[in-house]
């Protein structure tokens, strides 16, 4: 690597919580066009209305602008635990690019930007967070806590992980997955970004490991991470071409429209079979495209967090 992109490399998300704040002010400014119209900024202070729940708590002020019904959330409600699981294997780091921004992202970078932006709403609700990175081994873990000091510690790992210029080739998942799931001891919320991409396919392990993750109770969401163009699509130019397996260094040269067609029947086939593993193991499962932007993470957040409260 040379030292101009030595130099890419080092600015990349360096202010990552001005970032993840750009992100959550973006969506609570769009949130009228949300499931949460209403809500805005007073989101983190309240919570939907349940009809037969008591009317002693309800906000009046807020009920005369939006025209719904929110009850006060008081600090003993907030109370939620949240995990999130990060995928840092190599395939993480595709597509390649130069300049890792908020408009041009990979797979990791999305993967970080996402958690620092649920990290950011997290601590407005004064709510815990913990974080797990694995790839070919289980390289870190952060138990659930939410002091600012744990937030920056947090935030610093996560930019850290978006500079590797250097990711493990190696992805074993469902064994990460298993070590994960014996630390996590008390029920929480459990986010889980990777591209389902591992070594080792056995998908029954996997399946397994995933199952695993309920374990105690808690509710998990799988946030399937997708370049959806060449990922599902295979959509790259008919030219000859080499294309590299990052985790293997397996190499393959080819016209793209001669496996195209197979290609998507074979990917599609997989992520059928991948939604109702999901389902059966009652596991959210979403696929994210990461060229778009972050409202689905955010409002499928938002949506878990009402349930599991």
């Amino acid at each position: 690597m040379d030292l101009q992109s030595e130099l890419n490399r080092a600015s990349l998300f360096k202010n990552l919580e001005l970032l993840a704040n750009q992100v959550v002010e973006g969506f609570i400014s769009g949130i009228h066009k949300s499931p949460f119209h209403g809500f805005s900024a007073e989101f983190a202070e309240h919570k939907i209305y349940n009809a037969g729940e008591s009317t002693k708590h309800i906000d009046w002020k807020l009920f005369a602008k939006t025209d719904k019904l929110y009850t006060k959330r008081y600090e003993e409600e907030t109370n939620l635990r949240c995990h999130m699981i990060l995928d840092s294997s190599a395939s993480m780091y595709y597509p390649e690019v130069k300049h890792l921004d908020i408009e041009h992202l990979n797979k990791i970078g999305f993967g970080v930007l996402a958690i620092a932006a649920l990290m950011n709403i997290l601590k407005r609700q004064r709510d815990a967070v913990g974080l797990s990175v694995y790839s070919n081994s289980y390289h870190d873990y952060y138990p659930e806590k939410g002091s600012e000091r744990h937030h920056q510690m947090l935030l610093a790992k996560l930019s850290e992980i978006s500079r590797d210029s250097e990711p493990d080739r190696d992805t074993d998942t469902y064994t990460n997955l298993h070590l994960i799931a014996e630390k996590i001891k008390r029920r929480s919320l459990i986010f889980l970004f990777t591209d389902m991409f591992q070594t080792k396919t056995d998908d029954q392990k996997l399946f397994e490991a995933l199952r695993h993750l309920k374990y105690n109770k808690h509710e998990v969401v799988l946030f399937h991470l997708m370049d959806k163009a060449t990922e599902l699509h295979f959509d790259f130019e008919n030219t000859p071409k080499r294309f590299i397996d990052v985790e293997t260094g397996e190499h393959i040269d080819l016209y793209s429209d001669a496996v195209k067609e197979n290609y998507e029947k074979g990917i599609t086939e997989y992520l059928e079979t991948l939604k109702l593993k999901c389902i059966q193991y009652r596991i959210k499962y979403v696929n994210v495209d990461i060229s778009s932007n972050f409202a689905k993470v955010l409002n499928t957040f938002m949506t878990e967090r009402q349930k599991f409260l």
